[in-house]
């Protein structure tokens, strides 16, 4: 675990936060919010560790703008990104409301205190169960319910999603936290608390190196290996390297087995969605917030 570079990932996560914070207004447009946040990863000696999510009402997540996407920003819109320096990652969220509504600002103080509430007793040797009744314990109070079947997840290098999960409520599981990097991420909703998939959200994963046909998809294929390895990508940055081809590529890609197309992420009963999440790092030091820093 190289604990500089993740601390210097959570750096970059928390500065791009407060960075676009002020930048996001009712009718921006989501693919203008995207390109500022990940333009400044950059900028800042990071690169995107996923693409960034926006994600609007009902959306939970996996939902980034296309490259010609003219949808603007507004009701409850959700904003995760991550970052990547050399493949150490630090992952963070959160949830800003855009129609000046009482439920969407209670939607999120219950998901930003469930957070806070769950980092608190987060350390080595506790298990993942008492953290996730931490959440659900939290938002109940509020009057909402947490989305159980979306969780934290631990981090690895090159691995966003690796090994231990952080649920959102009590699973009865007797899993301890141990060494290592873990992003909490509490969603809370006014709707019954699961979400289903969605339509195709334009994000990809590479799962399969072998062959294809076409010159195209090949050449899409290379660059994806090079550029992203195991971690996950969007049509639009394929766009911006191959122009509009690279969606021909990517669909053959994905007909040839080589691609996960991830969907997007619906409350299921159709209802609103909070989120807010932070990286911690746990090591014989101590705990660590890496995404406040």
């Amino acid at each position: 675990m190289n604990k500089a570079k993740i601390l210097l990932a959570g750096k970059i996560a928390a500065q791009v936060r407060d960075y676009i914070k002020p930048l996001i207004k009712k009718d921006v447009p989501l693919l203008e919010i995207a390109k500022k946040i990940e333009t400044k990863i950059i900028e800042l000696s990071g690169k995107p560790a996923f693409p960034v999510s926006l994600a609007i009402d009902e959306i939970a997540a996996h939902s980034t703008p296309s490259h010609d996407d003219e949808t603007k920003a507004h009701g409850l819109l959700k904003i995760d990104m991550g970052v990547s320096v050399d493949g150490w990652l630090a992952d963070t969220a959160f949830s800003i409301d855009l129609e000046n509504s009482e439920e969407n600002k209670k939607l999120i103080e219950a998901s930003e205190q469930a957070l806070e509430n769950a980092i608190k007793i987060t350390k080595k040797g506790i298990t993942t169960s008492e953290i996730g009744g931490s959440i659900q314990e939290t938002i109940n109070s509020h009057g909402f319910s947490p989305i159980i079947n979306l969780s934290g997840h631990e981090i690895k290098q090159h691995e966003l999603h690796a090994g231990v999960t952080i649920p959102n409520f009590d699973d009865k599981k007797d899993i301890k936290i141990k060494t290592g990097v873990y992003a909490i991420e509490p969603f809370a909703t006014t709707g019954n608390g699961k979400v289903r998939d969605g339509k195709q959200s334009g994000i990809y994963m590479l799962i399969e190196h072998k062959n294809v046909r076409s010159p195209i998809a090949r050449e899409v294929l290379h660059f994806i290996i090079e550029e992203y390895q195991t971690l996950p990508f969007c049509s639009r940055w394929l766009v911006k390297k191959f122009g509009t081809k690279a969606l021909f590529g990517l669909k053959q890609l994905e007909a040839n087995g080589n691609l996960h197309h991830f969907e997007q992420l619906i409350e299921s009963s159709g209802a609103k969605v909070s989120q807010a999440e932070h990286t911690i790092l746990i090591d014989d030091d101590g705990e660590i917030i890496v995404t406040t820093r």
